[in-house]
């Protein structure tokens, strides 16, 4: 069976069919094995921590792997992989470049939580690193693949976000919408509340004025989620609407953010910003900032626009002003 036949492709640019056939072809197959759960090797087990110190577990590696060999062939001269020191030379003759976070959320593999693979794709320049190392706004394709109730692919070319959904008859990724937007009416924000203590009094009041729900200044109840997998975050957000907060905080190794520019910002900005909606470091626009390191890290706020909005507005404030609004509102005060 060829790449091609995994995913209905008409409406992919001709150039990067294969790149993203040979995603689809790996996606496919890992939600076959993540299906299995338990009965399939143990996915979940620990296997060592990758460059960034971070632990690895078995799927990591696994996808890692069956990506790389994937694409090679299909164009991608560079691949950046979360899981990889270093970018690595698949095709001298290819003319993209392709990160990805190969298995993101995998600390979730084994409670049954959808986790999934992120990807962005640009044009190659002259050096390996640069070719990743540049400005965001440079990236000509963005999506994630989901392993969930259903397998999807969510992607953007830079006109609009398309959804396939793979069919578990025959296996092939069909479209299913051709220009999805990020509804702008949903009660709903995801942080991690454990982390109050931590975080900058900008972050503290948006949240506290949330809290405060109807009686307060937002004049409206909201719904906290968190899943603590940035692609059912990302999906939940994209068909549902609301808002992503991973703020950077006073924890040491957390002063410039947790989640990596290159493998996992990047294109989730450039797809929250394709269906209508924003994505920022905290105050600045992500899309336009570039990243210094292949691991670099950055803070991340996304969803529908007026809540991003609101949230970089916090931290226009002087900071008497917020310092007050901290201590007039602050739910969490003893």
């Amino acid at each position: 069976m060829t790449d091609k036949s995994y995913i209905d492709a008409e409406s992919i640019p001709t150039a990067l069919r294969p790149v993203i056939g040979a995603l689809c072809r790996v996606g496919s197959e890992l939600s076959l094995q993540i299906a299995r759960g338990p009965l399939a090797e143990r996915l979940g087990a620990e296997m060592g921590s990758n460059s960034d110190g971070d632990t690895q577990k078995a799927l990591d590696v696994i996808a890692d792997k069956a990506f790389a060999e994937a694409l090679t062939g299909t164009g991608v001269r560079y691949y950046a992989s979360e899981e990889r020191e270093t970018v690595e030379e698949l095709d001298p003759a290819g003319s993209l470049a392709l990160a990805i976070d190969p298995l993101d959320g995998s600390s979730n593999i084994d409670v049954n939580v959808s986790i999934g693979t992120i990807f962005s794709v640009f044009e190659t320049k002259d050096g390996a690193e640069e070719s990743f190392l540049r400005d965001t706004n440079e990236q000509i394709a963005a999506g994630y693949l989901i392993y969930g109730p259903q397998t999807m692919l969510m992607v953007t070319f830079g006109d609009g976000v398309l959804q396939f959904v793979r069919d578990p008859l025959d296996g092939v990724f069909k479209l299913n919408v051709d220009r999805l937007m990020i509804p702008a009416n949903a009660d709903e924000f995801a942080i991690n509340a454990s982390n109050y203590r931590h975080w900058s009094k900008p972050i503290r009041a948006y949240i506290d004025d949330c809290l405060a729900g109807i009686e307060g200044p937002r004049e409206k109840n909201f719904n906290m989620r968190w899943v603590a997998s940035l692609v059912a975050e990302t999906h939940r957000i994209l068909t549902r609407g609301g808002i992503f907060l991973y703020p950077s905080d006073d924890r040491p190794g957390y002063e410039h953010g947790r989640l990596r520019m290159v493998y996992e910002c990047a294109p989730i900005a450039m797809l929250v910003e394709q269906a209508g909606g924003q994505a920022t470091s905290g105050c600045d626009r992500l899309l336009g900032q570039q990243a210094d390191t292949l691991h670099a890290r950055t803070p991340l706020i996304f969803g529908s626009g007026d809540k991003v909005s609101r949230v970089c507005a916090y931290h226009d404030l002087p900071e008497q002003e917020v310092s007050a609004l901290f201590g007039n509102r602050g739910l969490f005060r003893a």
